[in-house]
């Protein structure tokens, strides 16, 4: 194992609201970007009494199924395919589900209403990642954050929903993947989905539990599911495409919609070990891309400080690499295929 940090962290990115953090946070480079902005004013009074959500009913027994986007405000992609999708339905051309009930989430309102293309990394969220408070312990608490505010409100919704699909994108190259948490559930779900074709699983995050592992959907005892896709980089027209195919991929995998089923291509690969940014500054030997596999154990692929950073076995997949890693956030996950 290697041991070049303490853990996981979120998606580096600087932390745009934490004004004491963000001086030691390494300069980013600028992205392009090539997607407009979605308008999603028409959906923010939504139509179960909770702010920018919509359910839509079939009237026949079936999952609860929700779609959430904007869990980071800067996460645009699977904001413009929720407003198409519901765009659709207001015309009546879909997606009206054959059973069950669809509901389809922007969360992070507050963060997105701060979204500017010529800064687009700072508004990720608004006080904290809403992506680190699902606990059950923090969210019964009395801290109040504009984040924690919102995962409350949402929360009855959440623990009614049976299975969970949370649309996010990346911020540095990366072949798209679904992550599907450490359940046999969630894995299965994934692999249901179709798209995209890597599967990663993982123990999430020690700065705080993501949306899909709340205990609804990790609990042994229950059966919800969730899983997380990573669409690809932020703001690209494939991103877009990407997040597409997964929500169609999982309402034909439920049965919602009719839909031809791809050939079942995917991957699976466990994380092994996560390495977070710390005091003493890390460097890679190359700027790897999310997706790439190392073949051989042994191999050189960065510097923690002085401490060497090595793959502890072949065909190493690299997961999500940061190449400028805030501190306390993740700079790599090492995985295994299985």
């Amino acid at each position: 194992m290697i041991s070049s940090g303490p853990g996981a962290g979120g998606v580096a990115e600087p932390i745009g609201a934490n004004p004491a953090a963000a001086p030691a946070d390494p300069p980013l480079p600028r992205f392009p970007i090539d997607v407009a902005t979605p308008d999603i004013a028409a959906w923010i009074e939504g139509n179960i009494g909770i702010a920018g959500v919509t359910s839509i009913e079939s009237g026949r027994p079936g999952p609860h199924v929700c779609i959430t986007a904007l869990t980071h405000g800067n996460e645009i992609a699977g904001a413009v395919v929720l407003d198409r999708l519901l765009r659709a339905w207001r015309v009546g051309t879909g997606p009206n589900p054959r059973r069950g009930r669809l509901t389809l989430a922007f969360v992070n309102l507050a963060a997105f209403a701060r979204f500017d293309p010529a800064n687009p990394t700072m508004s990720r969220f608004a006080d904290e990642d809403f992506n680190r408070l699902w606990d059950p312990s923090l969210l019964d608490g009395s801290r109040r954050s504009s984040e924690l505010d919102r995962a409350r409100v949402l929360r009855p919704l959440i623990d009614d929903v049976d299975v969970l699909l949370d649309l996010h994108s990346m911020l540095w190259p990366s072949d798209p993947l679904i992550l599907c948490g450490p359940s046999d559930r969630g894995r299965a779900l994934a692999l249901g989905i179709g798209t995209p074709a890597l599967v990663v699983a993982d123990h999430g995050h020690t700065t705080g539990p993501r949306l899909i592992d709340y205990p609804r959907f990790t609990d042994p005892a229950r059966s919800a599911r969730a899983v997380l896709v990573e669409a690809g980089q932020h703001w690209q027209a494939a991103t877009i495409d990407t997040a597409q195919a997964a929500v169609t991929g999982l309402l034909r995998h439920l049965r919602l919609v009719d839909a031809p089923a791809p050939a079942s291509t995917c991957r699976v690969a466990e994380v092994t070990e996560t390495i977070t940014a710390g005091a003493r500054p890390f460097s890679f030997v190359q700027p790897y891309r999310g997706g790439s596999v190392v073949p051989r154990a042994g191999t050189l692929i960065g510097h923690d400080g002085t401490r060497e950073v090595r793959t502890q076995y072949d065909d190493c997949l690299l997961v999500m690499p940061s190449l400028r890693p805030s501190r306390g956030h993740t700079v790599i996950r090492l995985a295994r295929f299985v």
